[in-house]
This record gives C-alpha cells, structure tokens and sequence, in this order.
C-alpha cells in the first residue's frame, strides 16, 4: 500500500515547488547583496545564508507534511485554531515592532511572523467547519454565522497590529473558501455587501496616514517622487528595463540603493530586470500550476473537508501572487506581500511550504482513490456470452 501511495505523488508539483525555492535562493543573493553591505555592514551573502536555513528548515517540513494525512488535521481543529488566537492576542502585547507594526516574535535571531500562519490555520478551520456543516449549509444562524464570528475576530486581530496585507489574503482566501462551501447565493450577497461596507468605513476612518499613503503612491507616485512614490517608481525602472531576456544575472541597477528592500515584496522587479519578462513568465507559469492543481484536486476530492482545504489553499496561493505582482507594477497598493516562494521571508516560506505539502498529499489520495475505486464493466460480451444471449433470446421469442 505505501508503494502505491508513494507511486500517485504528483511529482510534477514536488519538482515545481523545489525549482521555485531554489530560483528564489539564487535571486535574494542577488537582489540582497548589496543592501547587506552598504545599509546593514553585513556579508554580501548575509541574507542569502538566512534564507537558505528557511529553506532548508521549508524543505523538511514540505516532506512531512506531504506524508502526514491530510485528515488528521480535521481532528486537531480546536487546538490549531486556539493556538491562532493565542498567537496572534499575544503578539499585539508582547511582539516586536518593524516598521511600525507589531507583528513579529524574535526567536534565536530569527523572526517568526504568527499572521502568516493565520493563513492557514483559517483555511484548516474553515474546511473543516463547512465540511461538518454540510447538512444545514443553508441555515445562515447555525451554518455560516458562527465560522464567520471566528474569521472576523483572526481579521481584526491581524488588522490591529496593523498588518493589511496579510489581512487582505486571510479575509479574500476565506472569500473562496465560502463561495465553494455551498451556502446559499443570497448569503453571500449579503456578506459581500457587509464586507464593502465594512472596507470602506476601515479606509475612510482606521487607516493611518502611511496606510494611505501607500493608495496614492499606487496611483499617483511622480506626485511624491522623493518619499512615498520612490519605491514604485525605481520598481517601474526596473521593470521597464530588463526586455524580454534581462541584462543577465546579477547585472541588475536598481538594488545598488535605488531600490529599498528589493530582497523582500519587490523581489519580481529584480527578476525583470535581470531575468527579463521570459524570467517573469516562467514564475508565474510555475505558481499557476500550483493554483490550478490544487483547484483540480479540490473539484475531484470526494471528501468535502480535503476538497475545500486544497480550494482554500491554492486559493491562497494564487491571490498572494496577484496582490504581490499587483504592488510591483502599481495595480494595487503597496502592502509587504511576498512573492510565494521568490521573496526573503522565513515565516511566509515555511507557511507555504507546510501548504504545499498539504496540497501534495490530498492530490496524491484522490488519485490513489481513483486507482483504487472498482472500474465500470464495460467490457464486450464473449464469443461464447454472445451466443449464449441470442439462445436465451430465441427460447424466450418461442414461449
């Protein structure tokens, strides 16, 4: 049997998942080595060697999660989503602050970052919830209310700290996650309308004047070409320079101090620059084959928490992509969302590594399923069978 199981691993996917970890070690040696120099007094190979420890430290988590069944986690539920809350109250009070927001613990030199985790641990809670809840969906008091009441509370627990970006992804993911649990269309409608106005009261009143200031520097950054805009505005260089195959690997302008942090959120401009739109195009195709495998096994997974866990998964994966991709070139507001796999990152890395994994193994059971499910007779009656029926057939005409 554990041949069999180890024979239906989609390793198309495991291969795609290790090309894109290690494309994403070569690029933050690059886009980093200069900043770790000039702006910390580091090695240049500084933030390449801390990566490379997430990688590593990603690479056997993957492995473990890709082997564990993908339906233990549902029995674990409560325990996963308390440790959610507690983590993320808990670094409201006694977090680090970076740039103005509190949403890190520092362990041994290493930052661990609990909202990414939430991403997650809302997609676990939430697959289960709607799973179990199956029945009576369409009851909004018993069936949709009470997840909901859970999913604000992680929401405005991340927004609080205040972490938009990755708010933004757990509420949108979440947003898939019900649009797939079967609940009836005029809830949604509700709730999407709820949602607006929520986002609208949140951006006219809660946002802060750097909050803000990252939706102008969106859509206006010439205005303030000094400050606000300055990061988007080298991002456009960058990536309006690389042409179609880049000026070569390591040969990149912006990350000589034009481009803060370019290690980070903005790592794709490097890529352009260096790798050209033919670099680009080859992260992207390799991230949309995660999402549209993890969407392929949720639609033919029979179990209804394994096909909601890998919607909500690839779901994930793919907005943080397009938020990422969308701040880069100026779609959407700047928010410090990584580029899955590519960018710096060890609390995002090892979140998406122990996702995949997941994915991994919930693919692997509906093909082993598959295999394993008795095929249908349609098999063409014998020589003999035939003749036989048409005795049968004769005998039955003469009676």
């Amino acid at each position: 049997m554990l041949k069999k199981m180890f024979k239906n691993y989609d390793y198309t996917m495991i291969a795609i998942v290790l090309a894109l970890c290690a494309i994403g070690l070569v690029m933050v040696y690059s886009a980093s080595m200069i900043e770790a120099v000039t702006k910390y007094g580091r090695s240049s190979d500084h933030f390449f060697n801390k990566h490379l420890i997430w990688v590593f430290l990603g690479i056997i988590v993957f492995s473990v999660f890709m082997i564990l069944p993908y339906k233990m986690y549902q029995k674990l539920i409560v325990p996963i989503t308390v440790t959610m809350l507690l983590s993320l109250v808990a670094v409201y009070f006694f977090g680090n602050e970076v740039n103005n927001a509190r949403s890190w613990f520092s362990v041994g030199g290493f930052s661990i970052q609990p909202a990414e985790y939430a991403k997650l641990g809302i997609i676990l809670y939430l697959a289960s919830v709607f799973s179990k809840k199956q029945s009576y969906i369409s009851d909004f008091k018993t069936g949709v209310a009470p997840p909901l009441i859970v999913l604000s509370l992680v929401c405005f627990l991340i927004f609080i700290q205040p972490d938009l970006g990755s708010m933004m992804i757990v509420a949108m993911t979440a947003g898939v996650i019900l649009f797939c649990s079967g609940m009836k269309w005029k809830h949604l409608t509700i709730m999407s309308s709820v949602l607006f106005f929520l986002g609208f009261i949140a951006f006219k009143f809660f946002l802060s004047s750097e909050q803000l200031s990252r939706f102008s520097a969106a859509y206006r950054p010439f205005e303030d070409p000094t400050d606000s805009g300055f990061q988007l505005i080298n991002g456009y260089l960058a990536l309006g320079t690389g042409g179609m195959f880049g000026k070569g690997l390591g040969q990149s302008i912006q990350k000589y101090g034009f481009l803060p942090e370019p290690h980070t959120d903005f790592i794709i401009t490097i890529v352009a620059e260096e790798l050209g739109f033919a670099g680009v195009f080859v992260i992207i195709l390799m991230l949309m084959y995660i999402v549209f495998k993890g969407m392929y096994t949720g639609l033919h997974c029979k179990d209804a928490f394994g096909s909601l866990l890998s919607i909500g998964i690839s779901g994930m994966i793919g907005i943080q992509t397009i938020v990422n991709l969308g701040a880069a070139s100026g779609i959407l507001p700047v928010t410090g969302v990584t580029l899955p796999f590519i960018s710096y990152g060890g609390s995002s890395l090892i979140l998406l590594m122990m996702s995949v994994g997941i994915l991994v193994n919930i693919s692997m059971f509906v093909k082993y399923r598959k295999e394993q499910s008795p095929p249908a007779n349609h098999s063409i009656p014998s020589s003999q069978q035939r003749t036989k029926l048409r005795v049968v057939s004769q005998q039955r005409v003469s009676q």
